[in-house]
């Protein structure tokens, strides 16, 4: 059985455009962001490597974090 915990979306947009059109909404639903990661900066400070703009969002909301625990 395979469960799908996130999912991922394409904006044509600008990179710093797409992260508040992302964001936003969320905020207006009742979500919270806890961590977001700029996956680009990490890997290049960790690792010296270079890597394509991308950044974690992790969202919840907290009537669902408590009905999950």
């Amino acid at each position: 059985m395979t469960v799908e915990i996130g999912f991922e979306i394409h904006l044509d947009k600008p990179y710093e455009q797409c992260l508040e059109i992302v964001t936003e909404p969320l905020k207006a639903k009742g979500f919270g962001v806890l961590t977001s990661i700029d996956v680009q900066k990490t890997l290049k400070a960790k690792l010296g490597e270079d890597f394509r703009q991308y950044f974690i969002l992790r969202a919840c909301t907290p009537f669902l974090a408590h009905r999950a625990l």
